[in-house]
């Protein structure tokens, strides 16, 4: 049989590639003739495996991690019609069915039969159904003619594998917070956060014809990656609040429409930027947001924080303004993005050179055995997204 390796979470801040089991069409006693086994190209360190690793989940010993992989088709079951053996294709984080109502809705990112313990489902993730996670040479990739988006022409692929990994989470995962915030041609956006998932969401709103994009922030290094691709950019380690920073920029203190890209690990703003304040980023963006406008919440927010500031942290219960938001009318999306929503637009938008994900966040090539290091790195907010190469296919 074939090795394989894997980067697993063994404890808060520590994680190791380990030889783990070649992957099988099948998860424990359920087959997967309908899944394929990739060999991945391209797997990306993300901020929600970042979370786990800090300890702040209920992550267990030996998961083995990753949610966005792209990668090529070794081997199909035998009810996979129409993907190929040799195709290069992205795999969205959401693993769904295609055939529960919610599928059938386009609601993936929460799909009834992929998970018993709740809706919704993702590799390598906690009490996302036990999927293995694909930060890793091989993985097991279920309902394949579903969930795959197959790239049209493989040495594009590769000449473009930058933009096209991000593709399996954090370009559509950003591009769904603009989109559900309402940001349209002509808006003025504040995305809250620069790490990845905010670069990303920033580049999207300026796909969607934004005038202007602020981005805030508190890692000097990522607000330079911000303004390096057009970004407006406020530092919220400053003593001027939020609103009487916006109104430097746009000459009033709000904004249109607002994006958390941070989520449960937020701190304060100004002096209270040692502080986390779970809470702190959603009342900034109502405060910030004019009447009528809409907050998108790609940040993630989780219903068991073991690293909370306090009993109702650690539940998920955070003191959010919600009379705020209500006496201005505005309109809050949140949840998992559904990347087969948007990921086909976006993989066309990257092909014919309107989009360029990989710039806006500064894609950086690392190998499987760099790693630990990749999230040694990222956990102390390199302004990069960290793209493992396990078989150096990209190096090649």
């Amino acid at each position: 049989m074939a090795s394989n390796r894997g980067v697993a979470y063994i404890r808060p801040g520590v994680v190791e590639v380990q030889t783990i089991d070649f992957p099988e069409l099948a998860l424990g006693d359920r087959k997967c003739e309908h899944g394929v086994i990739l060999q991945i190209v391209s797997t990306n360190i993300c901020g929600s495996d970042q979370h786990m690793v800090r300890g702040r989940t209920t992550a267990p010993e030996g998961l083995i991690l990753g949610h966005e992989i792209t990668g090529k088709v070794l081997e199909a079951g035998r009810d996979v019609e129409y993907i190929s053996l040799g195709d290069i294709v992205s795999v969205p984080f959401n693993i769904a069915c295609g055939r529960c109502r919610n599928c059938k809705a386009g609601k993936t990112g929460i799909c009834l039969n992929v998970n018993p313990a709740r809706p919704g489902a993702a590799y390598g993730y906690v009490d996302m159904g036990g999927w293995v996670g694909g930060q890793a040479e091989y993985v097991m990739v279920p309902y394949a003619d579903f969930n795959l988006l197959k790239f049209p022409d493989k040495d594009q692929a590769m000449e473009k594998i930058g933009d096209l990994t991000l593709l399996s989470d954090i370009f559509p995962t950003g591009y769904h917070g603009a989109v559900t915030a309402g940001v349209g041609p002509g808006s003025i956006a504040y995305v809250a956060g620069a790490g990845p998932v905010g670069l990303a969401s920033a580049h999207g709103c300026q796909l969607l014809g934004a005038a202007c994009v602020i981005v805030g922030d508190m890692i000097p290094e990522r607000l330079e990656q911000a303004a390096s691709f057009g970004c407006e950019t406020i530092d919220l380690r400053a003593d001027a609040t939020l609103a009487e920073q916006i109104e430097q920029i746009v000459g009033v203190p709000e904004v249109d429409c607002g994006v958390d890209c941070v989520g449960f690990e937020a701190r304060g703003h100004g002096k209270d930027t040692v502080v986390e304040r779970p809470a702190t980023v959603l009342n900034a963006l109502m405060e910030v947001t004019r009447a009528g406008g809409g907050i998108g919440i790609p940040g993630l927010y989780v219903t068991g924080d073991p690293g909370g500031v306090d009993e109702n942290a650690r539940i998920g219960n955070l003191g959010i303004r919600i009379g705020l938001g209500w006496a201005k009318s505005h309109h809050f999306m949140t949840g998992q993005c559904p990347v087969m929503t948007y990921h086909r637009q976006l993989m066309q938008a990257i092909l014919y050179g309107k989009a360029n994900p990989a710039k806006a966040c500064n894609v950086t090539y690392i190998t499987l055995d760099e790693a630990p290091q990749g999230y040694i790195d990222f956990d102390k907010g390199a302004a990069r997204k960290y793209v493992i190469d396990p078989h150096s296919q990209i190096a090649a």
